[in-house]
């Protein structure tokens, strides 16, 4: 028998307590602050790879354009950089020669994680949250309105040749678990650090 995983056993206790849909807005609450309860994972995302072998993915194609996704990442420059992220969450929204560009969601802070997400929720093309359901992201959509302004942070360049594990892809009934859980792994600079550059970046502030 599968060993039972984060998502798995979340969305049992979600329906234990009656949210048997984490993205239904009444159930979006009880979901995130679960999942930032969670320990085990922000130094041990091998376990996210192993409780989720079945939703693996080798490569990211233009069909998982607006999908969510984990993984390892070594960036190139990496001496240069003031901080990174080793395990991205990210929604990729462009592919480009020997790579894409998604937003990591760790970058920004729950409580702006969870704005930008609820903006999020309006852009789905679909209601059903299963495997056909992903968020319509276009850069010139998110930076025409104010509902999308935390997003800047969050937009990240990856190459192909830097990653290093396959994708986990979630589910969309799980974005509300994936989004919270504490799984970024900050190389350089703690995430309170991360958060208040982002802040600044958003706000303007120097």
């Amino acid at each position: 028998m599968a060993q039972e995983g984060v998502f798995q056993r979340l969305l049992r206790r979600g329906a234990a307590e009656g949210y048997s849909r984490p993205n239904v807005v009444d159930a979006r609450d009880w979901f995130r602050e679960e999942s930032m309860k969670v320990v085990g994972y922000q130094r041990n995302q091998q376990r996210l790879i192993r409780e989720n072998r079945s939703s693996l993915v080798p490569v990211l194609t233009r069909r998982s354009l607006g999908r969510m996704y984990m993984y390892f990442y070594d960036p190139k420059g990496k001496k240069e950089l003031p901080y990174y992220d080793r395990f991205p969450l990210i929604f990729p929204f462009r592919m480009t020669q020997g790579g894409f560009y998604g937003l990591n969601m760790h970058y920004i802070s729950p409580l702006l994680r969870a704005r930008l997400m609820d903006a999020f929720y309006d852009l789905t093309n679909n209601n059903k949250y299963d495997e056909t359901t992903k968020i319509k992201i276009r850069y010139s959509i998110l930076e025409a309105s104010a509902r999308f302004k935390f997003f800047k942070p969050c937009v990240k360049q990856y190459l192909v040749k830097h990653v290093r594990s396959r994708f986990i892809e979630v589910d969309p009934k799980f974005w509300d678990i994936a989004l919270f859980l504490p799984s970024e792994r900050f190389v350089k600079a703690k995430k309170q650090t991360v958060f208040r550059e982002s802040r600044k970046q958003i706000y303007g502030r120097k």
